[in-house]
């Protein structure tokens, strides 16, 4: 199955991907490239087809089945090798050498690759061996310690900071350079994304800001952990939220205007004495009135204040619905293609395949 005959579009269509199959940011990455153009073919164990929590994840993509301690089915992953541009694996360092897809390999067998490895720890290091989640990698970076209220523990960003932005999306970023560089070598080369350098790279700003005497290491007392009483979440006199993040002086006016609070006397907006004062103020205001009153309230204005959404909410979010930001796919609404093109816009990813496509049927010439 070529790229041509499958008619895929986008800036990638072309590119030829094969994922080994694994979970969270290595099939997030397949994922992204796929939506983007690329032709992402996953290997997958026999009878593992994608159950029903996966299947969201597998869309816009060809699964083959192959045995990976089987010589035979080795080989005929090889024989796809010499026809990719792109490699994922997402397994412990040392895994796929053992399989005999290794670098050295896929290299030897197609110098053209771009091999792209995919864990928490990295390559090397004293933790590269070790399992771990989200949590895990986050934990040693300084992200987790950093997000959370005073006086209260760490709170897991989902597996957000991890997984995706650190994992998947420097996975990505790298593959593509890769292939950028590879137009002047004419060389594949191996990609070593951890999560834990891409956190790191991630909260690039807050280390920047300590690095100057502008952040510390007391959770909640910073300019974006809730420190301040003008970067947070209010509860509104529903139960629900409004988010506020009127930094700039001029949009922090906006939001007293829409809450109908006079400057004189208050506090200066950055006094870390007077925090308190003014969230009590704002926590008081807030309660005053319903979140889509609040939501009323504001629109319109740059007071960088808006209602806090559930995801069945977001589904109907005016802004979101003209973007056509969240497309239903075989019955489950998740995220479009994103970034967006000019002139390759990719298409809405297909549905996750039902069934395995024989693996010396894909690009076939």
């Amino acid at each position: 199955m070529s790229t041509e005959t499958t008619g895929k579009q986008g800036p990638l269509a072309g590119i030829k991907v094969i994922e080994l199959a694994g979970i969270g940011p290595g099939p997030h990455a397949a994922l992204l490239l796929a939506d983007l153009g690329a032709d992402v073919v996953r290997v997958q164990r026999p009878h593992q087809l994608p159950g029903h929590m996966e299947r969201p994840q597998w869309r816009g993509r060809t699964i083959v089945e192959a045995n990976l301690k089987d010589p035979a089915d080795i080989a005929k992953v090889l024989d796809l090798v010499e026809k990719a541009d792109v490699l994922i694996e997402g397994f412990r360092p040392g895994v796929t050498e053992r399989m005999g897809l290794g670098p050295d390999a896929v290299l030897e067998r197609n110098p053209r690759v771009v091999y792209g490895r995919m864990t928490g720890w990295g390559q090397d290091g004293p933790l590269a061996d070790r399992a771990g989640h989200d949590i895990n990698y986050i934990s040693i970076t300084g992200v987790l310690h950093a997000i959370g209220r005073k006086g209260e523990r760490p709170v897991p960003p989902l597996n957000l900071a991890g997984d995706f932005g650190g994992g998947s999306m420097y996975l990505v970023f790298g593959i593509l350079a890769a292939l950028v560089e590879r137009q002047t070598s004419g060389k594949g080369q191996v990609i070593d994304a951890a999560m834990v350098d891409g956190a790191i790279s991630l909260s690039h700003m807050i280390w920047g800001m300590r690095g100057v005497g502008l952040w510390s290491e007391e959770r909640g007392t910073n300019l974006l952990d809730t420190g301040m009483a003008f970067y947070d979440t209010y509860e509104t006199s529903d139960g629900k939220y409004m988010a506020v993040g009127a930094i700039e002086p001029q949009f922090y006016a906006e939001l007293l205007k829409g809450l109908e609070i006079d400057p004189a006397g208050l506090p200066h907006q950055i006094d870390p004495n007077g925090q308190d004062e003014l969230r009590k103020l704002f926590t008081e205001k807030f309660k005053s009135r319903t979140r889509d009153e609040w939501a009323a309230v504001f629109e319109g204005t740059d007071a960088c204040t808006s209602p806090v959404l559930t995801f069945t909410e977001a589904e109907q979010n005016p802004h979101l619905v003209a973007r056509n930001s969240l497309v239903d796919i075989d019955g489950v609404v998740q995220h479009a293609p994103a970034p967006r093109f000019s002139r390759t816009p990719p298409e809405v990813p297909s549905a996750p395949p039902t069934e395995a496509t024989p693996i010396d049927k894909v690009w076939a010439d």
